[in-house]
């Protein structure tokens, strides 16, 4: 997947909503309904357009489909970020199943940094850069070309 079709994908904020739930694992359309408070068929719309561009796969179930995110298109954008030379402690994503919340956490261990200083007050200094973090993230996708649009004169 080229990374400008991933980021029209994510582009639009019920995907993103929908990727973020299935970051604690595989999750029923039933069960995304209901947490992000949106109707079927626009969460089953939704699912329709990540899976085609490879961010979440399905499986059925009987007459349930199950849904889970895969995090290959999105490690291909980390590194493609990582080019900006952008401030880093760890990678945005580690490879493998979502449902391994360990590995991640093992490579935050490894590789974060403690301050010096007050113990008491690393958890907002943390939570600072991560919020820094995700604004300049936001900003570089709010500011992305729209790709597929033609200009009207």
């Amino acid at each position: 997947m080229v990374n400008e079709d991933v980021f029209t994908v994510l582009a639009e904020q019920t995907r993103r909503e929908i990727l973020a739930a299935l970051r604690d694992g595989d999750k029923a359309v039933g069960e995304l309904v209901d947490e992000l408070g949106a109707s079927q068929p626009t969460v089953s719309k939704h699912l329709r357009v990540l899976r085609e561009a490879g961010l979440v796969t399905m499986r059925a179930e009987g007459q349930r489909r199950y849904y889970k995110l895969e995090t290959a298109p999105l490690n291909g954008i980390s590194q493609w970020l990582d080019g900006f030379g952008l401030p880093s402690t760890r990678p945005l994503l580690v490879e493998g199943p979502a449902t391994e919340p360990s590995a991640a956490l093992a490579v935050a261990e490894n590789e974060l940094s403690i301050p010096e200083g007050d113990p008491e007050s690393m958890p907002q200094q943390i939570g600072r850069s991560v919020g820094r973090a995700a604004t300049k993230a936001a900003d570089l996708l709010a500011n992305l070309p729209k790709f597929g649009r033609r200009k009207e004169s």
